[in-house]
């Protein structure tokens, strides 16, 4: 998963910094993007290409998920300012689960 969000950056002009996997059944990003990228184009790309790839490679997950879905709908985004980026990196690096 990490190697495909992160050719997907490539291929779409962003830079994923880290993605860790948090606990339950989430996922924390670190992204910088130009400008023209919106947040929501962002999401876009890493959800449903991720999710389009992973179904095609291992066509049996799509049964264990709620309603064959990989991403619901919601996602949260903060951006840096109020807090540094030392600390937003520290935090994502914590949230790393083995599975």
């Amino acid at each position: 998963m990490k190697e495909l969000v992160q050719q997907i950056a490539k291929d779409k002009g962003f830079i994923v910094h880290l993605f860790e996997v948090g606990e339950g059944d989430h996922v924390h990003c670190f992204i910088s993007a130009p400008p023209k990228l919106s947040v929501t184009d962002i999401v876009k790309y890493l959800k449903g290409i991720t999710g389009r790839k992973l179904f095609e490679h291992f066509p049996q997950i799509r049964q264990k998920l709620w309603k064959g879905q990989l991403w619901n709908h919601s996602y949260y985004v903060e951006t840096i300012g109020s807090v540094s980026e030392e600390n937003i990196r520290r935090y994502i690096e914590h949230q790393s689960k083995s599975y």
